[in-house]
């Protein structure tokens, strides 16, 4: 039966492709956030749990990549597991988490697409289109470089005239 989900989870993925995608859930205070809040930004979708070592070790980089980048970016942390609002809270609090954290229960397949493995990372481009996803620990490094080289792809494409594309 497991092996069933996984096979319609992988079938149904939604490919990383050039459209636009959107989903809402509630923060710690149950108030809706949805991702195309954000439209205009670049936004780590970060699925995570508190049981989970490797998602424990990315939390500093994800709050300095969000500290440091408030103005381009955004963090939006997605708790992928059962525990009630209060240990969440207290959670958040004690990890100095000062991105915003959404709450979701465990899916094999998200709005963004497969979450097989904890954590899984998901870049959005600042028109709401997947663009990366990372299963596995992300720093605020590797970010960072990936941003730089998309933006730097973008500005190369909007400074070549048009029509200069080699036949």
């Amino acid at each position: 039966m497991r092996l069933l989900v996984l096979l319609m989870a992988l079938l149904t993925a939604v490919p990383l492709a050039a459209e636009p995608v959107d989903f809402t859930l509630d923060n710690l205070d149950g108030e809706p956030v949805s991702l195309s809040d954000f439209r205009g930004k670049w936004v780590i979708v970060n699925y995570w749990a508190t049981w989970c070592p490797p998602c424990l070790e990315e939390i500093p980089d994800l709050v300095q990549l969000y500290e440091d980048n408030r103005d381009t970016l955004v963090v939006l942390g997605v708790d992928f597991e059962e525990v009630n609002t209060e240990y969440l809270k207290e959670f958040v609090d004690t990890h100095f988490m000062t991105y915003p954290v959404l709450r979701s229960e465990p899916l094999p397949v998200t709005p963004l697409g497969p979450v097989l493995g904890l954590p899984t990372t998901y870049i959005i481009s600042p028109e709401g289109e997947p663009v990366a996803r990372q299963e596995g620990p992300v720093t605020r490094e590797a970010v960072e470089s990936y941003l730089a080289r998309k933006r730097e792809a973008q500005d190369s494409a909007a400074a070549e005239p048009a029509g200069s594309g080699t036949p």
